[in-house]
């Protein structure tokens, strides 16, 4: 297959696509996970407020809160879009009529990969619109919260398209899911600031690229981090580069797609 992108505008009928295809049913994939990270600022906010303190006490911990909801939304959603579509059309043989097409490897990886970025950014901007009822927040640094916001919404959509690809039926996604994904995205700094660790776990959590994402999103809000921005925009660009080449890789090869 030829990874030149195909002329005329065949992967932006597959993104169309993507996009009705998480849109038709907005109350599962939009307003569902608004409410889900509506609730965690509710529970962890009302019981937490006066007993945590992050960055010195400079900031609430229910302000603190906010960025880390709005990431984690961004990140899940992306992800849930690109591998559920692609499991669901392996499943149903579907996926066929996508491998026929004259479209190289990078029209279907942009496709898929645009459409998860969009899910997941339109459902972070609706949990920011919603949590705005609760604490106001300013834009320190809007750069660095759309950059990051894009990364990380990239590299889920990327793990996504991956998993869609190495599954072979749902359960296998659910585990990826469940074990992979949500460990690293609670553990990389949702909750808490990693200096309130012990030093052994806050070593560990610079394993964590989930962690750099967060850390770096949430700088844009306040001007503070627990890492450079700079070394966590660094982090973040690499493993986006890294997965997109080995995805495309996959998509060349026809990977567990075709027979």
């Amino acid at each position: 297959m030829n990874i030149v992108p195909a002329s005329g505008s065949g992967w932006l009928t597959l993104f169309y696509k993507e996009l009705l295809r998480f849109w038709k049913v907005s109350f599962q994939t939009i307003l569902a996970p608004m409410l889900t990270s509506l609730l965690y600022l509710l529970i962890f906010s009302h019981v937490l407020e006066s007993h945590v303190s992050v960055f010195d006490g400079r900031v609430r911990y229910t302000a603190f809160l906010v960025p880390g909801l709005v990431m984690m939304s961004v990140l899940q959603n992306a992800f849930a879009n690109s591998s559920s579509s692609v499991i669901q059309s392996k499943i149903t043989g579907n996926l066929i009529f996508v491998l026929l097409t004259p479209l190289s490897p990078l029209d279907i990886f942009g496709a898929y990969v645009l459409g998860a970025m969009v899910r997941g950014l339109v459902v972070g901007a609706g949990v920011f619109v919603v949590t705005l009822w609760f604490v106001p927040l300013s834009l320190e640094h809007p750069f660095w919260v759309l950059a990051f916001a894009i990364l990380g919404s990239a590299i889920l959509g990327i793990l996504g398209l991956v998993a869609g690809i190495v599954a072979n039926k749902f359960d296998q996604l659910a585990a990826f899911q469940n074990f992979l994904i949500m460990p690293l995205t609670f553990l990389s700094g949702v909750f808490y600031s990693i200096h309130t660790l012990p030093p052994i776990w806050q070593s560990l959590s610079h394993f964590n690229p989930f962690f750099y994402m967060i850390d770096g999103f949430r700088y844009g809000f306040f001007g503070l981090s627990d890492i450079e921005p700079w070394i966590s925009f660094s982090v973040v660009a690499t493993c986006c580069a890294a997965l997109a080449l080995l995805t495309l890789e996959m998509l060349k090869r026809g990977y567990k797609l075709r027979p």
